[in-house]
C-alpha cells in the first residue's frame, strides 16, 4: 500500500493498527520516544540512526568492524552493516545512515549538496545547521512519496543539488530560486529575525526555511514530472500556459500586485504570479498537507473524531483525471480531513497568541489544482522499498 493510501485509510479511521509511523516519532529500543532528528537516545543513551529507505530511526549497535553499524531491529535475522553519514557531527547533526553499497562518505539527504557556506565564520555554521533540519525533512518526505531523488553526481542531466549561499559584503544579493536541477538558498532565510523581516515585506502569510525547500522542490518536479511528459496539457489546462514571460509575469507581480480576485482561483497570492508559481506553491501546499497529516497520525490523533464541521469539497467539484472513481474519493478523503485539521491547528495556535499555523483558505479551484498535483505524484511515485539496504 502506497504512502498516500496508508494515509487515506488512516484519516478516515480504518485500519489505523495497519498503519506504520513514518518517521515523525518511534521508539527506541527501551521504549523512549525519540524524534525525526536525534542521534542518540536520552534515556539508555543508544546510538540512532534514520534510515531513508525505510523511513524510520533505528536504535544502532556496533558491528565487529570498526565504523559500521547495525540495526537493533534486525536482532534474530541477517545483519546487514551500515555506515553514518560523515556529516554526524556539528553542524550539520545529519542523523542519516549510508545504506546500500554507497562508497560515498555522506548519506543520500547529505550528498546532495554541492556548495555549502563557509564554516568557518560561526554564524555560518549555525545558519546551515538549521537549512540541513529542514532539508533533510524535505527529503524524507520525497522518499516517502516514492519521488526519485538521485544526486547531481550520480545523474548530471537530472539529479537534485542544493547550493547553499549566503550574501558576502560587496557581492550581489543571493537569490533563492531553481535552475537546471540545482536548487539555490540564501541561508539567511535560516535566521528567524531576517526570514520576519522578509515576511513582512513582501506581505507574505507564511515563510519557513521548510516552505523553500518545497516550493523550489516543485520547480525541479515540474522538470522532471511534467514539463516532457502527457501531464503538460492538463498542467496547461489548470495553471495556465507557461509559456508566458516569466521575466515579465515576476515583474508585472512585483510592481502590480496580484489580480483582485486572486483568492478565489490561487493558493497563495505569490500562485498567480505565473503557471509555474503556480505549480509550485500547490506543490509546497500538498507537501504540507501530506507531513502534518502524517505527524498528526504518528502521534496518534484520531482525525475521524474531530468535531469541528467544515464544508466538505465533494466529487462534483473534481474533475476526472487519470485516475478512477476511488482514487477520488480518497484524495477528497484527505482533502476534506486537511481543512477539519488545520483549522484546528490554527485555533490552537491562536489561543496560544500565534499567528495562523496554516493561514491560506482552499477554494475549488486550488483544490482541483491539487490534486492534479496529487495524480502526477501518484503517477511517478513507487512505494518505499522498506526491503532496501
Amino acid at each position: 500500500m502506497s504512502y498516500f493510501d496508508q494515509l487515506v485509510r488512516a484519516t478516515e479511521g480504518q485500519q489505523l493498527f495497519d498503519y506504520q509511523p513514518t518517521g515523525q516519532v518511534q521508539r527506541c529500543q527501551c521504549g523512549q520516544a525519540v524524534f525525526f532528528d536525534n542521534t542518540k537516545c536520552l534515556r539508555c543513551g543508544a546510538e540512532l540512526g534514520y534510515h531513508p529507505l525505510k523511513g524510520s530511526l533505528f536504535s544502532l549497535e556496533a558491528a565487529s568492524e570498526k565504523g559500521l553499524w547495525h540495526l537493533q531491529a534486525d536482532a534474530g535475522q541477517p545483519k546487514r552493516r551500515y555506515r553514518r553519514c560523515q556529516n554526524l557531527t556539528a553542524p550539520a547533526a545529519c542523523n542519516w545512515l549510508v545504506t546500500g553499497d554507497n562508497s560515498s562518505p555522506f548519506c543520500l539527504a547529505c550528498a546532495l549538496n554541492e556548495t555549502i557556506p563557509d564554516l568557518s565564520l560561526e554564524e555560518n555554521a549555525k545558519l546551515w545547521h538549521e537549512t540541513e533540519v529542514a532539508k533533510r525533512r524535505l527529503v524524507a518526505q520525497l522518499l516517502m512519496l516514492g519521488l526519485p531523488v538521485i544526486p547531481r553526481s550520480a545523474d548530471p542531466e537530472q539529479g537534485l543539488g542544493f547550493d547553499f549561499l549566503r550574501q558576502q559584503p560587496g557581492e550581489d544579493p543571493v537569490m533563492t530560486g531553481h535552475m537546471n536541477g540545482m536548487i539555490t538558498l540564501n541561508i539567511d532565510e535560516a535566521d528567524p529575525a531576517h526570514r520576519e523581516r522578509m515576511r513582512v515585506s513582501m506581505h507574505e502569510p507564511y515563510r519557513t526555511m521548510l516552505g523553500h525547500f518545497r516550493h523550489e522542490s516543485g520547480h525541479y518536479y515540474w522538470d522532471r514530472l511534467v514539463r516532457d511528459t502527457h501531464w503538460l496539457e492538463p498542467c496547461r489546462a489548470l495553471f495556465g500556459d507557461d509559456r508566458q514571460d516569466y521575466q515579465e509575469a515576476l515583474k508585472r507581480h512585483y510592481n502590480e500586485g496580484p489580480p483582485a480576485d486572486w483568492k478565489d482561483h490561487f493558493i497563495s497570492s505569490y500562485a498567480a504570479t505565473h503557471p509555474w508559481e503556480d505549480w509550485a506553491e500547490t506543490w509546497a501546499h500538498y507537501l504540507h498537507m501530506t507531513d502534518t497529516l502524517n505527524a498528526a497520525l504518528d502521534f496518534g490523533l484520531q482525525l475521524d473524531t474531530l468535531t469541528l464541521q467544515t464544508d466538505p469539497f465533494d466529487s462534483s467539484q473534481l474533475a476526472a483525471l487519470e485516475h478512477g472513481e476511488d482514487d477520488r474519493q480518497r484524495f477528497l478523503a484527505f482533502v476534506n480531513r486537511w481543512v477539519q485539521l488545520s483549522s484546528v491547528l490554527n485555533v490552537l495556535a491562536r489561543s496560544m497568541g500565534q499567528q495562523d499555523i496554516y493561514p491560506f483558505v482552499l477554494t475549488v479551484d486550488s483544490m482541483r489544482k491539487l490534486y492534479l498535483v496529487h495524480s502526477v505524484v501518484a503517477s511517478a511515485g513507487q512505494p518505499a522499498n522498506a526491503a532496501a539496504a
